[in-house]
């Protein structure tokens, strides 16, 4: 505990939770990289996915350079507070984590592809921080919308696991937990959609573990075949 109250990284109870609003925050009618539209209904195979990995800012920048993305928002997930604010996001006081909402193209990439992206974004085995950013704001989360989404999740997990550990990295902390009208997505303030761009020098730290992931590179997502299975570990970039 704090020395003036609970800890920024304990879990919220529900009693305690800010009560939130009706009103849905405000955002732009379309993404200022991309030029699609922020919010749906999207077009005829576009599927989305929901991702928690430590500040958005530079989450969300991974996910709108990625081939096949039609489009991408920042926002709140994973708690209890109905359109929560960022301050009361930062609080620790509402239950959410800080995600980016992915709209992606079936026939142009996979969700695969998409996990591969959040496990290589990101060091998935920090529990409630991201680096210096510490709060449960921060955490690893992965909100799957139905049961593909969430066998896939886990089989990455069990996956990238795998290989984190053959590098020496620690025990993978992500909540895979499931995406639904009880516990949907809020969008975020609009000077948070796509604050890169905006701001390009912006906050924007690399806290990869450097280790790729092996998801849609090698093994079959949800069967546990592989034609690299024995691979070793391969880097992609500087841990930070």
């Amino acid at each position: 505990m704090g020395l003036f109250g609970r800890s920024k990284t304990t879990m919220v109870e529900p009693g305690a939770a800010l009560p939130g609003r009706a009103q849905e925050i405000n955002v732009a009618p379309r993404h200022a990289v991309l030029g699609t539209p922020l919010k749906g209904p999207f077009p005829a195979g576009v599927e989305t996915a929901i991702f928690g990995m430590g500040c958005f800012w530079g989450a969300e920048r991974i996910f709108w350079e990625a081939d096949g993305v039609y489009t991408t928002a920042v926002g709140y997930a994973g708690g209890l507070t109905p359109n929560p604010t960022y301050e009361e996001v930062c609080s620790t006081r509402t239950g959410h984590a800080e995600v980016v909402l992915v709209a992606f193209d079936t026939a142009a990439t996979s969700y695969q592809d998409m996990l591969k992206l959040f496990w290589e974004g990101h060091d998935p085995t920090q529990g409630m921080r991201q680096g210096n950013d510490v709060g449960s704001q921060y955490r690893s989360l992965i909100l799957c919308s139905d049961e593909t989404q969430r066998s896939a999740a886990e089989a990455s997990l069990s996956a990238y696991q795998q290989v984190l550990s053959a590098a020496g990295h620690g025990t993978i902390t992500t909540e895979v937990a499931d995406a639904d009208a009880a516990h949907p997505f809020y969008y975020a303030e609009d000077y948070h959609q796509q604050y890169l761009a905006k701001n390009p020098g912006g906050y924007c730290p690399d806290h990869s573990t450097g280790v790729a992931c092996p998801v849609g590179v090698g093994i079959s997502v949800g069967t546990g075949s592989s034609s690299e299975s024995s691979a070793e570990p391969r880097a992609t970039g500087t841990s930070q």
